[in-house]
């Protein structure tokens, strides 16, 4: 397993990639961190008999995908990965979209526990993590270095293979295109955003403006955000 890739050449919508490597129909599925429930939707109506149970731990985009009316086949739940709230082995695929490093660096390895058990025996998890590099990162790292805690994220997914919780079927890298309307979007979707406190002062403010309105063209940003996927079957 390794980190990041000297070169990725492949650039795509994270759908491509998960329904490349995955047979969801008539499947239990776990998402782990599912936010504003954008991958939520896709997974849940894009084939046939799929039951999805989706977790999150901020209230308040809880509170916003409990008023989605129109997804008959999703419970959404307010918990976290490391406290699933499923019984032993009742679950087929388990999805964290780059959400394992806003775990607590001391409930990273809890939650790759109760990923295993609630897998059903050679079960199948999906973990892709953003890798520290690109552009967008670079403007993101002038308030949030998120470093640390995503080398703590695979580090922790090495050992769960490493002691034989998982194999690794496949670690794959792609880029994924990202863009805003403008710094406006940004500011909303990523500053402000729910689940981390980002608190900038005037001067720092203004320096990510300026990073972030270099790469703004006559439609908009757009980035290419490079991500890391291993896809684990659990050991039995």
């Amino acid at each position: 397993m390794k980190i990041t890739a000297e070169q990725i050449d492949v650039s795509c919508p994270e759908s491509d990639v998960y329904n490349r490597l995955l047979s969801l129909d008539g499947k239990h599925i776990l998402e782990l961190g599912c936010g504003s429930a954008d991958h939520t939707r896709d997974i849940a109506t894009s084939g046939a008999d799929r039951k999805v149970t989706a977790l999150e731990v901020d209230q308040l985009a809880h509170e916003k995908n409990l008023q989605i009316t129109d997804l008959a086949n999703v419970i959404f739940e307010l918990a976290g990965a490391q406290d699933i709230p499923l019984e032993d082995e009742s679950v087929d695929v388990v999805f964290m979209f780059k959400s394992l490093h806003h775990v607590p660096l001391e409930l990273m390895e809890p939650a790759m526990h109760e990923i295993s058990r609630v897998l059903k025996p050679g079960g199948l998890a999906y973990i892709s993590e953003p890798v520290f590099a690109g552009e967008f990162n670079e403007v993101l790292r002038l308030f949030h270095d998120e470093q640390e805690v995503r080398q703590a994220a695979f580090n922790t997914v090495k050992k769960a293979v490493d002691d034989g919780l998982f194999s690794l079927v496949e670690e794959t890298f792609f880029n994924s295109p990202m863009k805003f309307a403008g710094f406006a979007e940004f500011e909303e979707k990523v500053i402000k955003a729910t689940h981390s406190d980002h608190s900038l002062d005037e001067e720092l403010f203004d320096l990510v403006k300026q990073r972030f309105e270099q790469h703004i063209g006559d439609d908009g940003a757009h980035f290419l955000a490079p991500i890391r996927v291993d896809l684990l079957q659990k050991v039995y």
